[in-house]
């Protein structure tokens, strides 16, 4: 647990020495945390992502570098944990062990972002390979799922690599009764090179039809998705539960209106949001992650 005596400094300090000298300490705050179940019936999640850094996308609209500190981001992930309504955090294995060692995943649900290869502005974007987590790692810290990123671009021969890894990790989770949160996309690259995601109904619709097939069994894929217009349409393509992906929007009010819309649909079980809230214009963490909690709360009742 975080000791409240202890100085913003000197708990940073603290956990840049237990690194350094005992690393074995991870492991034993993962034994010991105080979990939480999984949604009961009727319930929406509300999920911070914090996945981001992993492949290398540190930008927030006008903001190329605005996650490159991660004392700051830590500060910001703790604040949002606190904040009522905040169910757990999305996370590559570097930032939830911070977190854990911070004591700030006390009753809170934990996923595991699993492939993180495809860094954002390389050649090989679309090489989704998994750096991160696996589901063996996933179930010895005791996390509640892991999330991988599934980019299907028919123009890309790597595409197919990735799709038969997430099939492989979406059956190893399984086995392991642990959620499988897929974010199925279909891109292509622009006349410049840089990754586009079809964010078009149609093209929603056909990257969840292929990523709720992956794996042995879908029994405990969930997805995770863009809300855009046609919601409807797009929902009716899936019987699987879904999350709605917070990205980096222009504008946080009509972000706002998209989710609560979109969280009135049977099929929608919550947010998983991340640097929208973490980097509101205003700089507003609380105020931001409040107005996305009680979002999820209404869509709840």
């Amino acid at each position: 647990m975080t000791d409240l005596t202890l100085t913003r400094a000197d708990r940073y300090e603290r956990l840049t020495r237990i690194r350094a000298t005992r690393p074995e300490e991870i492991a034993h705050a993962a034994a010991r945390r105080q979990r939480r179940g999984l949604p009961g019936d009727g319930e929406r999640l509300m999920i911070i992502a914090a996945d981001h850094p992993a492949r290398g996308s540190l930008g927030v609209r006008d903001r190329p570098f605005a996650m490159a500190s991660r004392t700051d981001l830590l500060d910001r992930l703790q604040l949002a944990l606190e904040r009522p309504g905040v169910h757990g955090i999305l996370a590559a294995p570097d930032v939830l062990e911070d977190l854990l060692l911070l004591g700030a995943l006390e009753g809170k649900l934990a996923f595991g972002s699993m492939n993180r290869a495809g860094i954002q502005g390389a050649v090989f974007e679309l090489d989704d390979r998994f750096t991160g987590f696996d589901a063996a790692a996933i179930d010895a810290m005791r996390l509640d799922g892991g999330k991988m990123l599934c980019r299907i671009d028919p123009a890309d021969h790597g595409t197919v690599a990735t799709l038969e890894s997430c099939a492989h990790a979406v059956t190893d989770l399984a086995r392991r009764r642990l959620v499988a949160m897929v974010e199925p996309f279909w891109s292509s690259r622009a006349d410049g090179g840089a990754v586009r995601n079809d964010l078009s109904p149609e093209a929603v619709i056909r990257a969840i039809s292929v990523g709720q097939a992956l794996g042995a069994t879908s029994a405990y894929t969930w997805l995770k998705i863009p809300a855009i217009p046609e919601m409807e349409r797009v929902m009716a393509a899936t019987t699987l539960p879904a999350l709605l992906l917070g990205g980096d929007p222009p504008d946080i009010d009509a972000a706002f209106a998209d989710w609560g819309r979109a969280l009135e649909l049977p099929g929608v079980r919550g947010l998983v949001v991340g640097r929208a809230l973490l980097y509101p214009p205003d700089d507003d963490v609380a105020a931001a992650v409040d107005g996305a909690a009680t979002l999820v709360r209404e869509a709840s009742r």
